[in-house]
């Protein structure tokens, strides 16, 4: 693990081992809400991000608030953050600025896992989602930002401070599996990637090699769906 790596964690006040491993075909089960519960990822860029497509899988059948990927710095607490303010709503936070899609509800049989992907670039400050394969209208913000690498990143809870500041009632509830980030390709390669294990390009944060350490009560289960 690179010294970066180690200095977040421990400047974040967290302990215990970190793993390594191929978790194809498995997801990160959160079964109750709490205030604890979480699961710090490790991503492996080398500078402050200019562009960034990220991808994930969630299932839930929460209606209130909670967050999806949640990465803060020291300066920024919402430095990149995937929160579900409501059905129908999706925030995409950069920078601490936010953009508001409005995302089409899965209702009775349709309803199940959910594949999101969100890309940004700071040349021209565009926002896209994607969910389920289908593009949202495209949003702007933060154009000639750059992302700092100075973060930490932690799925089922929503950072109000570097590390911590975590809500109950913003965790997640549920299972998220298919975690990708990438810093160069283009968003329409990662959803081909997302759906073609054999195809997944070089990614800065991947699920096939996903370096993790999970706090408090998380299970990793084989997926069942």
């Amino acid at each position: 693990m690179e010294k970066l790596q180690l200095w977040l964690l421990v400047l974040a006040g967290l302990s215990g081992a970190v793993a390594q491993e191929d978790l194809h075909g498995q997801v990160f089960v959160f079964p109750k809400e709490s205030a604890d519960a979480h699961v710090i990822l490790n991503m492996n860029n080398k500078g402050p991000l200019q562009t960034f497509t990220m991808c994930l899988k969630y299932f839930t059948d929460l209606t209130r608030p909670y967050s999806l990927f949640s990465y803060a710095t020291r300066a920024r607490d919402n430095e990149i953050l995937l929160f579900k303010e409501k059905p129908g709503e999706l925030s995409l936070y950069i920078g601490g600025e936010s953009v508001i899609f409005k995302v089409p509800e899965r209702t009775g049989t349709s309803a199940g896992w959910e594949h999101v992907c969100a890309s940004w670039e700071s040349a021209t400050g565009i926002a896209e989602l994607w969910v389920n394969g289908s593009p949202l209208p495209r949003k702007g913000l933060r154009k000639g930002y750059a992302v700092s690498d100075q973060g930490v990143i932690i799925l089922g809870q929503e950072q109000d401070s570097f590390g911590g500041g975590f809500d109950a009632k913003q965790s997640f509830v549920g299972e998220i599996a298919d975690v990708y980030i990438w810093d160069h390709a283009t968003l329409i390669v990662a959803l081909q990637a997302a759906n073609d294990d054999s195809q997944v390009p070089l990614s800065i944060l991947g699920w096939g090699s996903l370096q993790y350490q999970t706090k408090g009560y998380v299970v990793l289960k084989p997926v069942l769906v």
